[in-house]
Formats: structure tokens, sequence, C-alpha cells
């Protein structure tokens, strides 16, 4: 039986787009620094570490876990570096839990940091992730392949470009109630339907930022995490999947998922709503912090989910179903749209849900919480990954 584990730490820097007044080390040291001051901890308690970090071309050093390893003081403890892309911060977590989970180590500190500003243009690097064959020269990137998603969408169950902009405007205002979120100011439906298309039917507003910042998370096992003076986040369950590289092969017919859902994800759901005992995940989650760079992720993200039908995401989102307050409250922290430090970004979606459940998420908090998922996705949205998190072991 694996070893019951928990999060009893979190430490989040405040995302922002340029953090010219830091190294890349010195955000990695203030997110860990905060971790351990939450969880009653010194760094001489963690018995191996998980870093997230992106490719260094994002960055501009080479080999940055070492030198973030380096920062944090780890020499002669276990270290292991993660990059799923996007994904990168939730396969962190999920590394760090099987770190705990196998017996092999009490405590392990999970972190993840980027700075993206630090390259002139991160859709030059971002565009050879595309195969140089068949797709490089269609100009296609992480942009285009989700607006590709919400034509889909539009043609195959009828949403609207005012459904993709209500995601957007809900995101915004739980975003004011975050002090870590890059993008905080409210805004209006109107405000998204007149930005300017990125890429049709992608508008500005309805795609997220480019970020900095770091986020770390500290991980124990039962013995541990039941003495921690916080409520403990346990890990009831887990789960992941992929899918083929290539965006030629999620579109089309005859292919086995339609590109207008998500069902790589509902695949890595389901896994991890069974270790989680989860049958009714509409009646027995509280609330999702859920990774969707654009509007139309999300709308795919939460009917992979089960939380509505296939089709129907863009209209219940519209009339309020996953508003704070709703019968089922999406992105409390305001979400990628509201804060994207990409190598990071997925582990935030754990450390949110991880404060919710310790009822700890501050202005933020969504009232009773008992369980939270966070989800992942990364390289050409063909990493998926779902975590669930609960009061009880």
């Amino acid at each position: 039986m694996p070893t019951k584990t928990a999060i009893v730490g979190v430490g989040q820097t405040g995302y922002r787009f340029k953090r010219t007044d830091v190294t890349i080390q010195e955000l990695a040291q203030d997110a860990a620094a905060k971790a351990l001051e939450h969880a009653h901890m010194e760094m001489a308690d963690i018995d191996a570490f998980v870093i997230g970090v992106a490719p260094d071309a994002l960055i501009g050093i080479d080999n940055v876990d070492r030198w973030i390893g380096q920062a944090l003081g780890v020499a002669h403890r276990p270290q292991l570096r993660v990059n799923t892309g996007g994904t990168t911060g939730a396969a962190a977590a999920q590394a760090g839990y099987v770190h705990v989970a196998s017996g092999m180590f009490r405590t392990v500190m999970v972190l993840a940091a980027d700075k993206v500003s630090e390259t002139p243009d991160a859709q030059w690097v971002l565009n050879t992730a595309m195969d140089p064959i068949y797709e490089r020269s269609l100009a296609l990137n992480a942009i285009n392949m989700c607006s590709f998603q919400a034509v889909r969408q539009m043609s195959q169950y009828g949403v609207t470009e005012r459904q993709l902009a209500a995601v957007a405007v809900r995101s915004r205002r739980n975003a004011a109630a975050n002090p870590y979120a890059h993008l905080r100011d409210p805004i209006t439906i109107d405000d998204v339907m007149s930005s300017r298309y990125v890429c049709w039917p992608l508008k500005l507003l309805d795609c997220c930022p480019r970020s900095s910042g770091a986020c770390a998370v500290i991980m124990a096992a039962e013995p541990q995490a039941a003495s921690s003076p916080n409520r403990p986040a346990w890990i009831q369950g887990m789960g992941a999947t992929s899918n083929t590289i290539y965006m030629g092969d999620k579109m089309g017919p005859g292919r086995d998922t339609d590109h207008a859902d998500w069902d790589e994800l509902a695949i890595a759901a389901a896994s991890a709503y069974e270790r989680a005992g989860i049958t009714d995940p509409l009646s027995q989650i509280d609330l999702a912090e859920i990774y969707a760079p654009f509007t139309c992720t999300e709308i795919a993200a939460v009917e992979a989910l089960g939380f509505c039908a296939k089709g129907t995401g863009g209209a219940m989102g519209e009339q309020g179903m996953f508003d704070m307050g709703g019968p089922m409250p999406v992105n409390p922290s305001g979400g990628v749209l509201s804060a994207n430090p990409i190598s990071a970004t997925a582990l935030a979606r754990v450390a949110e849900a991880a404060l919710q459940v310790m009822g700890e998420a501050g202005e933020h908090q969504v009232p009773g919480v008992r369980r939270a998922v966070a989800t992942g996705i990364g390289g050409t949205l063909q990493f998926h990954t779902c975590m669930i998190l609960g009061d009880d072991a």
C-alpha cells in the first residue's frame, strides 16, 4: 500500500511579467522559504527535492536546475528535474508524491520557477515544439492550436464568443482577490469582445499572460503530516495520460478523439477519481483549479472533469455554474488566464487547491472545502494530469 501523503506547506512569489530585481535562483529561494515557513520546517527537514523548470532556452541559463539546487542548498540530497512543457509543475508534483508514497522519503519539496521574460519572444522558442516537416512551416503554435479547438467547439456544440468571454471575466473577477495574480483588474464581456483578435476566434483577453514567478509545496508522509500544525491537504488520487504530439492527428474525421474535447483529461481524471473513490464529481468535489491558458480550454476541461455534459460547458459557464458561490467554483485564484509562469503554472494549481483544503486561501477562499481537484496540460496539448486533494487521508 502507498504511504499516505499530504501537502503541509505552500509558498508562492507574486506572479509578474518581469522580475528584473531577482535571478531565477532567488525566485526559487523566495518560494522555498515561504513554503518552509508555512510548514514550520527548516531546509534540513527536507529529504529530497523535485525541481520543475522550462527548457533552458526560455530562461537563458544552461542546466538551470543545477543552479536552483545550489541556491536551495540541496547538496548531498536527491534532486530530480522535471520538464513536460506546461504540465511541468503538475508532473513535478506527481513525482514528488511518488517519492513519498513509495516510502523512500519522509518529506519532499516540489519547486517550480520560471522567468519567461528572459527571452525576447517566448513564442519563437515554443514554436520549435512543433514538427519541423509537417507543422512548423504552417506557423502552428500554442495559440492557434487552441484557436482550432475553439473553432471546433463552435462548429460541434454551438459555443459562442460571448461564452468564451464569460470565462475570462470570471477569471479576472476571482484574481482581484488573489494578491499573487499577475492580472487583477476586473474586465467586462464588452472588454473581451472589443479586444483585438490574436487568432480567430480567440482575442487578446481570451489568452493567458506571460508571467515570471515561483511556487513550492512540501509533501510529507503520514506520521510527519499528522503532526503538522497546519491542516494537511491529503493527496487522495492522481492520474496522467498523454496523446500524440502531432496536432494533425487530433483533428479531422476518423480520429479517436475530437479536438473540441479533452478526452485525454477525462482519462486522467477517471484514474484520479477511482483512486479517490469519486463516483459523482459534481457532488463530491468542492472546487477545481484548472490549467486553462485560453478560455476555450477551460470549457473543454470542465466537461472532461465530469462537471457537465460534453457541449454544455460554455452555456453552463455563462449561466454562472462555475462562479464563486456557484455549484462548482472554478479557478478561485484567477487561474492561468490571470498568471502563467509556464513551468510553475501547473504547480500553482496544486498549491491553490491545497490552500483551499487547508482553509488558508485568504480572500478567495471557498467556504467549507473538503475536496479539490487540480489539473495540468502541456506539450502540444498532449500531456494531461489530474490530482485530488482532500481533508482526510
